[in-house]
């Protein structure tokens, strides 16, 4: 993964839990990167590494740690440093979620050795859709569904995501529920 990523697992610690809290789950870890460059790649291990020792160490659930974590990555990561690239996604939840599966490619421009997620759009409704999502990662759903709640605080709409399938569990990939009220004027 890029470093970006864990530059933003390091924020969401470092603004919940301090500094010191960061310094030990990277030293639980046996993580010796002293700062993170958003532009670098880092071994996936090295994330998983992180997140194993934040939620033993914080005493934290990993599905409460990822979700938080998708939140964060919305609401302050993506929106503070790339938020022309959000932007561009469109004025509303369900532009935003219907031009998700094109973000990635333009994300690659900035990061050409990125290999992202893939999102895929079904049975699209006014006020829900089915979105599916497939990773060469494992674990990381709890993480999506964070990112789809921050997107719906983002753009002012209450949101609902329900995971109805399980990458592993009878499907090859995981598949959220998505359904959203029309924003507050």
């Amino acid at each position: 993964m890029y470093g970006m990523v864990n530059k933003a697992l390091q924020s969401l610690i470092t603004q919940e839990h301090g500094e010191e809290a960061w310094e030990s789950i990277k030293n639980e870890a046996s993580v010796g990167v002293h700062h993170f460059v958003s532009n670098d790649g880092y071994p996936d291990e090295v994330t998983y590494k992180l997140l194993r020792a934040a939620c033993k160490l914080l005493n934290e659930d990993s599905t409460e740690l990822l979700f938080s974590f998708g939140r964060h990555w919305v609401l302050n990561t993506a929106r503070l440093e790339y938020g022309h690239l959000l932007s561009s996604g469109g004025m509303d939840l369900r532009s935003f979620l219907l031009y998700l599966p094109n973000l990635h490619t333009r994300i690659k421009l900035i990061f050409p050795h990125l290999v992202p997620p893939h999102f895929t759009c079904t049975e699209v409704q006014e006020h829900s859709l089915r979105l599916h999502y497939r990773s060469h990662r494992e674990g990381l759903a709890p993480f999506v569904t964070g990112l789809l709640d921050g997107l719906g605080e983002l753009y002012g709409t209450p949101v609902r995501v329900q995971h109805e399938a399980v990458r592993g569990m009878a499907s090859d990939h995981d598949v959220f529920y998505v359904e959203w009220d029309t924003p507050a004027a």
